[in-house]
């Protein structure tokens, strides 16, 4: 019903930027909720940040608050997360995801789809 595609994800060195895409198609007029997790090697996918997709109100981890910016272009059915003065910790598969219903946004279980993922590694 809706197809994630990410894209953007590559290599940099610590204190450099990336800035990841998510295209939804299909039945986008369905989504509530976009966010981005991620999953680095031996652990659980975490989540990220995540946005409303009428209200635009975001959400972030902790973790990444103060240097990733979630944004969305509802024309184009795409979101984006700006990454600045990434960390080697940042390294992992980020992944898209959308979610239909109001719910918690912080948790994968809520959301419906997801997108294949793209890899971030960041070098020190």
């Amino acid at each position: 019903q809706v197809q994630l595609v990410e894209s953007g994800g590559g290599l940099v060195q610590a204190g450099g930027s990336l800035r990841l895409s998510c295209a939804a198609s299909g039945r986008t007029f369905s989504i509530y909720v976009m966010g981005w997790f991620r999953q680095a090697p031996g652990k659980e996918r975490e989540f990220v940040a995540a946005i409303r997709w009428s209200g635009g109100s975001t959400y972030y981890a902790d973790s990444v608050k103060g240097r990733f910016t979630i944004s969305r272009d509802n024309a184009k059915n795409t979101v984006y997360l700006q990454m600045n003065s990434l960390k080697p910790e940042d390294t992992a598969v980020y992944y898209c995801a959308a979610d239909r219903s109001l719910g918690v946004v912080v948790t994968p279980y809520e959301y419906d789809y997801w997108g294949q993922g793209t890899q971030v590694t960041v070098s020190s």
